[in-house]
């Protein structure tokens, strides 16, 4: 049996603290009879085992980089900002959320490339080609995300955008920032090692 590489090993660490984190705070919630906080974690403990089952499922494993920016994800979001209430601590909180998202877009666009290459018998798959549809992808799908706010507000009479232009487009740029840079990143990867980041261990 392969030894897990170390990275896989923190990012395992890190999941088993959320996951007992995440039934801690069940058990507190539920001592101080706080229904609306229980919700929150036990939605958590879904999300990341629906994540390995669809792993499982698919049959694609995820690399290191991308399952820690995920799991980072899931921390920021649903427990700082959701379970803890960080939104009126954190200023931007909801920008920095964006940011991050359009680093896993980025990452997700990558594992796309790999899986739509893996079985074309390519000796050398293009690094350059991967990052920029990588990168094309995540941009796409920040606006993709914005669309999808502004037909709830206007159908179902949310106020995801806040009714402003500007906050739509924030969202967009910090999306397209946090892309960007995971981009860069690849490009490194890609230049330290030839193909690494299509594979599985990165």
């Amino acid at each position: 049996m392969a030894q897990k590489p170390a990275s896989q090993k923190w990012n395992d660490v890190f999941e088993g603290a959320m996951a007992l984190l995440a039934v801690g705070c069940v058990v507190y919630f539920g001592i101080k009879g706080n229904g609306a906080k229980i919700f929150e974690p036990v939605l958590i403990l879904i999300v990341l085992a629906s994540i390995r089952l669809i792993v499982r499922w698919t049959r694609t494993p995820l690399f290191a980089s991308l399952r820690f920016i995920v799991l980072l994800f899931i921390f920021v979001t649903m427990f700082l900002a959701n379970e803890f209430g960080f939104y009126g601590i954190i200023p931007h909180l909801d920008k920095i959320e964006h940011f991050f998202s359009g680093v896993i877009l980025t990452f997700i666009g990558l594992l796309i490339y790999r899986k739509a290459t893996q079985h074309e018998g390519e000796a050398a798959p293009s690094a350059r080609i991967a990052i920029w549809l990588s990168l094309f992808f995540a941009v796409a799908m920040a606006g993709v995300w914005e669309i999808f706010e502004y037909s709830m507000d206007v159908f179902f009479g949310t106020n995801n955008q806040n009714g402003s232009l500007q906050d739509t487009m924030t969202d967009i740029i910090c999306g397209t920032i946090g892309a960007t840079l995971a981009a860069l990143y690849l490009v490194t990867r890609a230049r330290k090692k030839r193909l690494p980041l299509i594979h599985t261990e990165n």
